[in-house]
């Protein structure tokens, strides 16, 4: 008779306390949102702003040329960014010229504008950016600038298939806005 009331006392009490814990109209309490939250602090560097382009083009060449194996450097500033192609002897295997790409970028990474440089060993982006940059040091206005840099970012930067866009279910044909088009 013991047990029972014991298991009895000891069920009612289970039942209240886990009854208690919803509310009535069977909804969540609310919770402070930022009692679960993880601070962190922000530990990356900020991107210096770039004010004197040729300067920094300048020095981000002779960091990379002071690499052993890299022949020549080009270096174009765009806005806040740097792209710099570096150039390697031709004869050298595919894993080399990775680790001197790598060395390159190790030795930008400890110049404030450095470490936010994009390096690249491709011969033809190479070429691209001592053509920009010759013209840009001739005092020429360089045409399609932007364009050429953005196809040497897309180069650099991979495609990713998410970011591809569905074409719009009825395009419109380029000649649909001209005048006198009969089927307007």
């Amino acid at each position: 008779m013991l047990v029972r009331m014991i298991c009895f006392i000891f069920l009612v009490l289970s039942l209240a306390t886990g009854c208690s814990q919803a509310p009535k109209n069977g909804t969540a309490p609310p919770q402070d949102p930022t009692k679960n939250q993880v601070k962190v602090q922000q530990i990356a560097p900020q991107k210096l702003e770039i004010k004197d382009s040729k300067a920094v083009a300048e020095r981000l060449e002779q960091l990379a040329t002071s690499i052993p194996q890299v022949e020549s450097a080009h270096c174009v500033v765009f806005g806040n960014t740097a792209v710099v192609g570096i150039n390697i002897k031709k004869d050298m295997d595919r894993a080399r010229v990775g680790t001197v790409k790598y060395s390159v970028a190790e030795a930008l990474k400890k110049d404030p504008y450095g470490v936010n440089a994009i390096v690249t060993a491709d011969l033809d982006l190479d070429q691209r950016l001592r053509n920009i940059r010759d013209n840009v040091k001739a005092g020429r206005p360089v045409t399609g600038f932007a364009e050429q840099m953005a196809d040497i970012m897309g180069r650099i930067m991979p495609q990713l298939p998410r970011d591809i866009r569905n074409p719009p279910s009825n395009p419109v044909p380029s000649d649909a806005n001209q005048v006198g088009n009969p089927n307007l």
